[in-house]
């Protein structure tokens, strides 16, 4: 099928692409972002998005991967071949380094965007599935200014954030991997590159003495209507577990992919897998 018609704009930066999503819906029409199109442009051919305008960010925004002060810090047009070979998010955020891997396939890889991909909200996002592992934070720019929003406080349900409908995520921002953390990304498809059916990213961290578990957040994706972050009351020393109480609570839907029992068991079984790797290299007992 071939996209509706709509009218396109370049941003040369985010102010004035805020400026064009304040004017344009302020007209009553119904503008969208483009960033790497790789979520948009499939649903714009499907006739399931029926934007009037597209303004495309791209010229918005060159600035690579940097750190300072504790905090990764990922401009949000970074496209996602990028988290897989730079330094920095290798050795600052592994764990995203190693989920990207399990994004589409290598052309979504090279024109996806990690902003592009928390602001569409797939529930079975794994970019989603490690920001909230990470305890990571988003700068969202709007009319009002810039503003910064816990991503666990982002998603609001199927494919919808808590944004402003003229709000743009600019950052994503990641405390640094600290000293005896761990962690450890799983994932179940049907087949590469499909959607998954379950994803569990881990972050570990270990007592300095013991080695014991000193905290754990553990994050799924396609079990909820969103990604979501796992109660840490439910941790335990023990993996199995701890993986057995965060799927007891888990509501997850039937669909065509897979029946609620079935995400509910996958939950359980990669969950487990994640923390005991996770310990494992918080430990040093485990790459």
């Amino acid at each position: 099928m071939a996209a509706p018609a709509f009218d396109y704009v370049a941003a040369g930066s985010y102010d004035e692409a805020v400026r064009l999503l304040a004017e344009s819906a302020g007209a009553g029409y119904e503008p969208k972002i483009l960033a790497g199109g790789q979520s948009l442009m499939p649903m714009l051919n499907l006739r399931l998005a029926h934007p009037d305008l597209l303004i495309d960010i791209n010229p918005a925004d060159q600035r690579p991967p940097s750190v300072a002060d504790g905090v990764l810090r990922l401009p949000a047009l970074t496209r996602h071949r990028v988290l897989l070979e730079h330094g920095l998010v290798r050795q600052h955020c592994p764990l995203l380094a190693e989920a990207v891997r399990h994004v589409g396939n290598v052309r979504v890889r090279n024109r996806g965007t990690i902003g592009g991909s928390l602001a569409h909200a797939d529930p079975t996002s794994e970019i989603g599935c490690c920001a909230l592992a990470t305890g990571a934070r988003v700068v969202a720019r709007g009319p009002e200014g810039e503003r910064t929003v816990p991503v666990s406080d982002l998603f609001a349900g199927y494919w919808a954030t808590t944004l402003d409908t003229e709000e743009i995520i600019t950052d994503l921002l990641i405390p640094i991997a600290r000293p005896r953390q761990g962690w450890s990304f799983h994932e179940m498809v049907r087949r590469t590159s499909d959607f998954a059916i379950v994803a569990v990213g881990v972050i570990f961290n270990s007592a300095e003495r013991t080695g014991e578990l000193a905290s754990a957040r553990v994050a799924l994706a396609g079990v909820a209507d969103r990604v979501v972050l796992a109660d840490p009351e439910l941790m335990d020393t023990d993996p199995d577990e701890a993986a057995a109480r965060i799927a007891a609570t888990l509501e997850p839907a039937d669909d065509v992919h897979a029946s609620a029992a079935y995400r509910r068991r996958l939950a359980r079984v990669l969950t487990a897998r994640a923390l005991r790797q996770a310990c494992a290299r918080a430990t040093g007992a485990a790459p």
